[in-house]
């Protein structure tokens, strides 16, 4: 029978010892050497380090090696590995590895114990977090943050918490056909071939169909191009939605809506709301900010206000994050709010774990953008990353952006389902207005017409050029811009669908 967990000290008046149960330890391992092929379960929740016993630890390490390699892993094949092992010696030698087998009764419990190994593990994990929260929160230096301490702390239970999690992922077939089934029945009911969350942009939902669950959504320009406006234009849209779908009784899972988690590291949360006020209200955002707005103006404010005060959308302006912490607060969003769409502004101001970045700034892009992607995975939910893009894009000619100017790291690309580039012509076009001439009729008075017809054909024209998609087809999607209000809106008259054609 299996030693009981000891939870509690051995010895009065002693500190309690860490939980433990070094006879199950024992019994599996002589299960596992009995019959390898327990290793294939046991191997997918269970490490080495679980293990209370640093010597069991190295046998079942030493097993799953040699398993690896097709090898029978039983007392004898073990005993070189184990000869010159001082905590074996103390045991009496590799002798001890065949005393461990000598119960075949421990293959009926495998199982069992390796969970509860895992399980006291665990306990063991949450007790050294619980302690380092102590010791911390004990320390009153002048320079403690007890707000970063609970977010460290935080970080810190959610690795004890998501321990093991790999074995959830394993689906069968049929229940990942049923969940794209499901899917399909959501587009087919939106009416808009939607299966994820919509973007309000019809053109872009053609081209995407929607923003899919788990994605990474890279959405790069450079300065000036709008990326900031189009990520907000899109969040309001599936907030939106998400608010009338609630009024119809539809539920969340099967809404093509969602609340927004929006994170602000560029722009302050008043900030934000004063443009998304100014995109919603028709109002420009100058003049919301300098007040020259009259009656009527404020009256349409005040509405639009009004209407967004129920609006699932939820800003966090929290300056110089670093991609550890932001995932904690989107997952507290997530179990508070249940939030189906995380927007980060942008992916360059966010920092890495600290581990070497100041060496290597590439390396730690890639701990970035690796982070926003298991977080997409994480939450089950479409995650849009804005990025800025190198300024290779200002010495070309076309200034059309490439997959090859993302900036500072190539893993941007490779961790991203959709690379999204936001570019106006109109932006650049601005720069290149010739002196107004004097005489109409002089030759500088044909270029500057030429100038204003081309001003005149492109102002307020915008494309969405989407550079990779896993789901589907590349190519661009033309929108509208309206400089004032910073608003993006589809191509009036189904133009965008002619275009894309």
């Amino acid at each position: 029978m299996a030693e009981p967990i000891r939870l509690v000290p051995d010895v009065p008046g002693a500190a309690p010892a860490l939980p433990h149960n070094v006879q199950a330890e024992a019994a599996l391992l002589g299960a596992l050497m009995i019959d390898n092929r327990l290793a294939e379960d046991v191997q997918i929740k269970l490490r080495a380090d679980h293990f209370y016993d640093p010597l069991h630890g190295r046998v079942y390490e030493a097993i799953l090696r040699l398993c690896d390699r097709n090898m029978i892993a039983n007392p004898v094949t073990l005993r070189p590995l184990f000869e010159a092992d001082a905590a074996m010696k103390e045991l009496g030698g590799p002798a001890y590895l065949a005393q461990l087998t000598g119960s075949g009764a421990a293959l009926i419990g495998a199982r069992d114990f390796a969970q509860q190994i895992y399980d006291l593990a665990l306990l063991r994990a949450l007790i050294g977090v619980g302690r380092g929260m102590v010791e911390n929160a004990i320390n009153t230096a002048a320079d403690v943050d007890p707000k970063a301490q609970i977010e460290a702390a935080e970080v810190e239970l959610y690795r004890v918490a998501e321990e093991g999690g790999e074995q959830g992922s394993v689906k069968s077939f049929a229940r990942a056909a049923a969940e794209a089934v499901r899917l399909a029945e959501i587009a087919h009911n939106s009416g808009g071939g939607v299966a994820g969350i919509t973007t309000g942009l019809e053109g872009l939902n053609q081209r995407m169909g929607g923003l899919h669950r788990s994605d990474l959504i890279i959405l790069a320009g450079r300065p000036g191009m709008g990326k900031t406006s189009l990520a907000t234009n899109i969040a309001f849209n599936a907030a939106q939605r998400l608010l009338r779908d609630r009024e119809d009784g539809i539920t969340a899972d099967k809404s093509i809506g969602a609340a927004i988690a929006f994170f602000s590291l560029e722009m302050s949360s008043d900030q934000l709301a004063t443009r998304i006020l100014a995109e919603q209200s028709g109002i420009s955002s100058e003049r919301l900010r300098m007040g020259k707005i009259g009656n009527a103006d404020f009256r349409n404010l005040a509405r639009a206000a009004a209407e967004l005060e129920t609006l699932p959308f939820f800003i966090d302006d929290t300056p110089g994050l670093t991609v550890a912490a932001l995932r904690t607060r989107a997952r507290r969003l997530k179990r508070q709010h249940d939030i189906g769409l995380v927007i980060v502004d942008y992916l360059q101001l966010l920092s890495g774990s600290g581990k070497g970045s100041n060496d290597n700034r590439v390396q730690e892009i890639s701990e970035i953008s690796r982070g926003l992607k298991t977080l997409a995975k994480e939450l089950h939910v479409p995650v849009i990353a804005l990025s800025q893009l190198s300024r290779a894009v200002e010495q070309r000619e076309d200034k059309r952006p490439v997959l090859s100017d993302l900036r500072e790291s190539g893993s941007i690309e490779q961790d991203a389902d959709i690379v999204m580039f936001v570019y106006r012509e109109d932006y650049y076009h601005s720069f290149k207005e010739p002196p107004k001439p004097t005489d109409m009729n002089s030759p500088e008075a044909a270029k500057y017409n030429e100038w204003m017809q081309k001003e005149m054909e492109i102002t307020g024209r915008a494309l969405a050029i989407i550079a990779k998609q896993r789901h589907g087809a590349t190519g661009n999607v033309p929108l509208h811009f309206d400089r004032e209000t910073t608003k993006f809106t589809d191509l009036a008259g189904g133009d965008w669908a002619q275009s894309m054609e």
